[in-house]
């Protein structure tokens, strides 16, 4: 197992290079750059095209394309992740004050999304055909159907807006610091995200356990006289889990990457409202350090789901 681990820790390191010329040749490609938003469109009237060249070559934009990446690149290798053209703040300094918001948001929706998601997909396909069943499948048709951003707002209305028991948005008020004083604030957002997962995860725990009920070492344990609990769980449900491990470990850097929506509505202060202010602002060091970061934690979770799919089934090796 340590060979294949290390085999495709290796393996990432192209990858990593390959999409990161991507994602620089399609930030190039893109209209505009820094320079155009920093400035005020009134302030950038009066200013002389030498003046706007002078601030091009402080940025180092002046130069080729390939000589922008190789700087970055090189630099990046070094440890040195830049600072942000906007702000002049240190890429890594951004990313560190960010990402524990993101995690924490991400970490909460997964938890509860795989645990109401496997429980009611398990029940429902114990009890396929019943109501329960019909109720859960409409359920998660409806989960997955409707926009993120939808039930967010509709979250907001209720449950601060009218009721007021929760805050509107935001991670922290002013004078608290710990876990339990942002845990309010945390409710909404999270509630909302793992809302849009328990769906998902509930249709594929349901598809994979009845997948699982229809094997022949099933009908071995219950001509055997095994309790009925005991077949589900510790033989049906265990081969049922290992499709799941491989959806629910990729969900996490889908969620670091893909709070995006959920992060602007509710206004948490993560890496995703981050990512769409340095996409907004043409601020190409900060874009490609959330990039990396996104796509680092997919080839991460890659490389734990396949460890982790060897360890729940027996059948499965690693070479």
């Amino acid at each position: 197992m340590l060979t294949f681990i290390a085999r495709r820790l290796l393996i990432t390191i192209p990858m990593l290079l390959v999409i990161s010329f991507l994602v620089y040749l399609g930030l190039e490609m893109t209209p505009g750059d820094a320079v155009s938003h920093m400035i005020d469109p009134e302030a950038a009237a009066r200013m002389s095209d030498e003046q706007f060249a002078a601030m091009r070559e402080a940025l180092g934009l002046n130069k080729s394309f390939l000589e922008r990446y190789g700087i970055w690149l090189v630099n990046v290798l070094q440890g040195n992740f830049g600072h942000s053209l906007s702000g002049g703040v240190a890429i890594s300094t951004i990313v560190l004050d960010r990402l524990p918001a993101t995690l924490e948001l991400a970490i909460f929706a997964l938890f509860f999304s795989t645990l109401f998601g496997c429980v009611l997909g398990t029940i429902s396909a114990l009890r396929r055909g019943s109501a329960t069943d019909s109720a859960l499948t409409v359920i998660g048709m409806l989960g997955v159907s409707i926009p993120e951003f939808f039930f967010g707002l509709v979250a907001i209305l209720i449950f601060a807006l009218n009721l007021g028991w929760l805050p509107v948005g935001g991670r922290l008020l002013p004078g608290y610091e710990t876990f339990i004083d942002r845990l309010p604030h945390i409710v909404l957002p999270g509630l909302v995200m793992s809302l849009m997962m328990t769906a998902g995860v509930m249709r594929y725990s349901r598809s994979a356990m009845l997948d699982s009920l229809s094997r022949e070492f099933i009908r071995t344990a219950r001509s055997k006289g095994l309790p009925e609990w005991r077949i589900h769980l510790i033989h049906g449900f265990r081969v049922a889990l290992t499709p799941v491990v491989v959806l629910i470990g990729f969900r996490l850097p889908t969620l670091i990457g893909g709070s995006v929506i959920i992060e602007k509505v509710f206004q948490w202060p993560g890496v995703g409202n981050e990512f769409i202010q340095a996409v907004r602002g043409s601020d190409y060091p900060l874009v490609m350090m959330i990039a990396l970061l996104s796509v680092f934690a997919v080839l991460m979770a890659s490389l734990i789901v396949d460890v982790l799919t060897a360890l729940i089934d027996p059948r499965v090796r690693l070479n």
